[in-house]
């Protein structure tokens, strides 16, 4: 892997995590105004169609990206992770963007934990350690004992654990499947999922947000192209440090747009989450 190719796979990584908290940003104003479940099945659609898309232009085409020997699994993920969209959206709601991905930001050490049990991978002291440290950070932002324990703020955290399931149940598919059946799988089983539940929360949309909706929807797909550059390009270990920028960019948005406020405890929290989670990533990387 050349220097360039890690260069512009950072850079690629960087413009995904701006694409993604735009994304975010779309998703807080409609679910705001419009039910959830249809906000995440209409932006489903499309993200199945660009699945779709991406599979014929394969070699072998859809039945090529369709072929796999553990189908309940790869149902298992899409529905998974679909349902994680629709937990996150929800925070974005009841907490706004800051403090929904301080929270969320604590997924990879949550990778880190579980990769053991799931998957049967080493987790040294040190990591664990990392692991302690950053739940210290996510104590900081829910702050338990500090007057009433708002229960919405365990909502991103319940996201962050299925995202976190989601990814090591990825790698586990990897073991069997490609990089491009478990895309395949993941876009049209929570396209399907969506559907079937969200048909029902179906409600009339004026035109300006019909124009985010879209909006909404091509971010998605542009995001998940730029992802799939991304690691196409540069190891992961390499640029995924640099996934901690959706944060920032996510913040800044919310500040800005939304009018939230970083408060201290969730500035420090969020720091010694990132902190700990960037220390596990460079320990995953010494051990490799």
């Amino acid at each position: 892997m050349t220097e360039q190719n890690t260069r512009l796979g950072i850079l690629l990584m960087i413009a995904t995590t701006f694409v993604f908290a735009a994304q975010d940003g779309i998703s807080r104003h409609l679910a705001g105004e419009y039910n959830v479940l249809m906000v995440v099945m209409i932006r489903y659609w499309f993200f199945a169609a660009f699945v779709i898309a991406v599979a014929r232009r394969k070699a072998g085409g859809i039945a090529a990206a369709a072929a796999t020997t553990q189908p309940f699994l790869q149902i298992f993920r899409g529905l998974l992770l679909a349902t994680e969209i629709c937990v996150m959206i929800l925070a974005f709601t009841l907490l706004g963007l800051v403090e929904s991905h301080a929270v969320f930001t604590c997924y990879p050490l949550l990778i880190a934990a579980l990769s053991g049990p799931i998957l049967g991978e080493r987790v040294g002291w040190r990591r664990w350690v990392a692991i302690a440290v950053g739940f210290v950070g996510v104590l900081i932002i829910l702050r338990p004992g500090f007057g009433v324990f708002a229960v919405e703020a365990v909502v991103p955290l319940v996201a962050a654990l299925l995202f976190a399931l989601y990814g090591l149940l990825t790698r586990y598919a990897a073991r069997r499947d490609s990089t491009a059946t478990s895309f395949f799988w993941t876009g049209t089983m929570g396209a399907v999922m969506m559907t079937l539940i969200g048909v029902w929360s179906w409600e009339s949309m004026i035109a300006s947000d019909w124009a985010w909706m879209g909006v909404l929807c091509i971010t998605g797909a542009l995001g998940h192209w730029l992802l799939i550059k991304t690691y196409e390009v540069a190891e992961a270990s390499a640029v995924q440090p640099f996934a901690y920028l959706q944060l920032v960019f996510a913040s800044v948005i919310g500040v800005m747009i939304f009018g939230e406020v970083v408060k201290l405890n969730v500035a420090l929290g969020a720091g010694l989450i990132v902190g700990a989670g960037l220390f596990t990533l460079w320990r995953e990387r010494q051990n490799a």
